[in-house]
């Protein structure tokens, strides 16, 4: 063992098996764990208040682990993460700083930005995997190229090799000797919860035990006692009947290598005994955890998912910004009885089935064209399970933006999905006790009950509980309607562009009003750059001239032949057709895909910053420097978008978070939602 003094720079990643940046800096010496807050630098992506209420239960469970190996966990609240980490540095004399990789693109831009600061003064910043089965950059088609559907991808992670150990932890870990001063504070310092969330927060913790030794406790009871019934028992809405490990991943409080290692054990088990059921149960299973890969994989090629949809023709699509109806649907009034428990038990518990997140996310797209943004922020902010990839993508999933997601005609019923997943109408009855009396063959459209049986239930609609908020043939003639005129746009920005016509044409969900919108003009070109400071502030990338290509128009599709629950099925080739409906953004790695994963070979990309931005009325805005560090991202893709016309190179995709570490930041988005992700 060294002697070397090492910064443990701890972020999604709170536990203390399995942990690939802690266990390198236990081998070379002594330690120094840091967990640093700037809300400042969340910026947009500011975590819920359930989100954060997990948060706060794990680092307390982190900080009591550690603390049994000697070590102290140091917790930081400061605006700016570089100033605390050379706080760090100078009180410690520490000489190098470990992390488990981010792949979210502000992460991303964040990160760079300090390790070359870092670099500057002489200290090292290694970087590790410590979230996915494979990172994105060595999962490629025979021509070198990125899968753009989930089959083909998954096809090929299952035969590859993946390293079987996961990294015991340390028995025991050297505290590094502090010398200088570091403005430490508490748990309750960091302001994860105030005191007015604190009685909301109360019933939380109930049905859930947090914390990584947790973690593996949850992991080895769905294991043993709910795996085998998997694929028969995962659609029950109202029982607990997926792993519930979808928060714990999420935080890091185990890693999906190990959850990967104990699935696959049991399944070479039963393939043994002959049990088929075990064997199916597994194999699904197992995709949902490839889903959650190939959310990170697809979002670090594709990086602007954040913020448009992956296919073109749906940025013309004419949403619906009807402030009125999103507030009955958060408050689930919206009188279809499985999207109002839904959405009351998503508030009461921060929690609800996979299925659910799907019907009361298609309602919001379809029935009342709703922005997508806006139920993945509402989402964000209430899922104690907030995963921003899975978030973001699984409302694309919905609204048809994906090459392999729902249509964008599909429109299903709430009745018909009630009477599939709620057969017997418990789930309805347990959050919505207004309905609780209702016999089961109404209870999923009470609106057709006759007025005899609503009096005996003691139901009156309009009063204790609402009519529907649209009737479902007009909700269907609507979305049809809208399909349509975004075809027309579609085509009509076609002719233009085949005129010659210098016209500009905007995703219409961009012209949403929002609160303190700013725009943000870059140096080179006239692309729109927005962001809300109230809301989210990763940058918006509005004007593409050499964006998306449009999707070839679906046909129509009988909503009861197709499944929500995973992408439509693609052939093999699937995977590398339709590439120009894709806004790709690492096609370098197509020359260069094994370069970047040799631990001597890295690219380092130099990002930009915008030199002013404006107003939303058009005045000069000075931003702050978190926001610049945001808007570098786009900004890059933009300018790499003109130099590939020029025969550049590009390779957006590889990028250093170490000279002694392969590619380290790409971009983290989305467990395939866990909208569809059965954790």
């Amino acid at each position: 063992m060294s002697s070397g003094k090492t910064i443990v720079w701890f972020r999604r990643d709170l536990r203390i098996e399995d942990n690939p940046a802690l266990a390198a800096a236990a081998r070379d010496g002594s330690v120094f764990p840091v967990y640093i807050w700037c809300p400042e630098e969340e910026g947009q992506f500011y975590p819920g208040r359930v989100s954060r209420w997990w948060l706060k239960q794990s680092l307390s469970h982190l900080e009591q682990s550690l603390k049994s190996l000697g070590a102290e966990l140091v917790m930081i609240k400061t605006q700016s993460t570089l100033s605390a980490l050379l706080d760090c540095i100078k009180a410690t004399e520490a000489t190098k700083v470990v992390v488990n990789r981010l792949y979210d693109p502000v992460s991303l831009v964040r990160d760079h930005s300090i390790e070359e600061k870092l670099a500057e003064v002489g200290i090292s910043v290694q970087s590790y995997n410590g979230d996915l089965l494979y990172e994105p950059w060595e999962i490629y088609d025979d021509e070198g190229r990125a899968f753009s559907t989930f089959d083909a991808y998954w096809d090929k992670c299952l035969n590859m090799q993946m390293e079987p150990v996961s990294l015991l932890p340390p028995w025991r870990l050297m505290p590094a000797a502090v010398t200088g001063t570091v403005e430490r504070c508490t748990i309750e310092g960091l302001g994860l919860e105030n005191e007015l969330e604190k009685s909301s927060n109360a019933l939380l913790g109930r049905g859930c035990s947090l914390g990584w030794s947790n973690a593996d406790k949850a992991l080895t009871e769905f294991v043993e006692q709910n795996l085998f019934d998997y694929s028969k028992s995962r659609f029950k809405v109202g029982a607990s009947s997926t792993s519930l490990l979808s928060p714990y991943l999420h935080f890091g409080e185990i890693s999906v290598r190990k959850v990967f290692r104990c699935v696959r054990m049991k399944q070479i088990l039963w393939r043994r005994e002959w049990k088929s059921q075990g064997e199916e149960s597994v194999n699904l299973f197992l995709k949902a955890i490839g889903l959650r890969e190939y959310s990170r994989y697809l979002c670090f090629n594709y990086p602007v998912t954040h913020e448009r949809s992956l296919l073109r023709n749906v940025k013309y699509f004419p949403w619906n910004a009807d402030a009125n109806h999103f507030k009955v649907w958060r408050q689930g009034r919206t009188g279809y009885p499985l999207v109002d428990a839904g959405m009351r038990e998503l508030w009461a518990t921060g929690w609800i089935h996979n299925r659910i997140r799907v019907i009361v996310s298609s309602f919001t797209v379809k029935f009342l064209l709703l922005p997508w943004k806006w139920g993945m922020k509402y989402f964000w902010d209430t899922l104690l399970d907030a995963d921003l990839e899975c978030d973001i993508l699984g409302w694309q999933y919905i609204s048809g933006s994906l090459p392999d997601g729902q249509e964008l005609e599909q429109l299903d019923c709430p009745q018909i999905q009630g009477s599939k997943f709620d057969s017997e109408g418990e789930y309805v009855r347990q959050w919505l006790p207004e309905l609780a009396r209702m016999p089961i063959e109404w209870i999923h459209h009470p609106w057709d009950a006759p007025l005899t049986v609503l009096k005996a239930a003691g139901v009156e609609l309009g009063l204790n509980y609402p009519k529907p908020i649209i009737d479902i043939d007009k909700a269907r003639e609507h979305l049809r309607e809208a399909i349509f005129k975004m075809w027309e746009m579609e085509a009509a920005a076609k002719s233009a562009t085949s005129d010659q016509m210098n016209e500009d044409v905007f995703d219409n969900s961009d012209s949403i009003k929002t609160s303190a919108i700013l725009k943000v003009i870059p140096k080179e070109k006239s692309s729109c750059l927005t962001y809300s400071s109230n809301d989210q502030r990763v940058p918006s990338f509005q004007n593409c001239n050499n964006g998306l290509l449009p999707r070839k128009r679906p046909l129509p599709v009988d909503e009861e032949k197709l499944h929500m629950d995973k992408p439509n099925k693609q052939n093999k080739e699937a995977g590398t057709s339709g590439r120009e409906d894709l806004c790709l953004t690492a096609e370098s790695l197509a020359s260069k895909r094994q370069k970047s994963t040799s631990s001597t070979s890295t690219s380092i990309i130099s990002f930009t910053v915008p030199q002013y931005c404006s107003s939303s009325d058009g005045r000069p805005f000075q931003d702050h420097e978190s926001s610049n560090l945001n808007l570098t991202w786009h900004e890059k893709i933009d300018l790499e978008q003109t130099s590939n016309k020029n025969g550049v190179s590009r390779d957006l995709a590889t990028r250093s978070w170490s000279a002694r570490n392969p590619v380290s930041f790409g971009i983290r988005f989305w467990a395939f939602w866990v909208f569809l992700v059965d954790f």
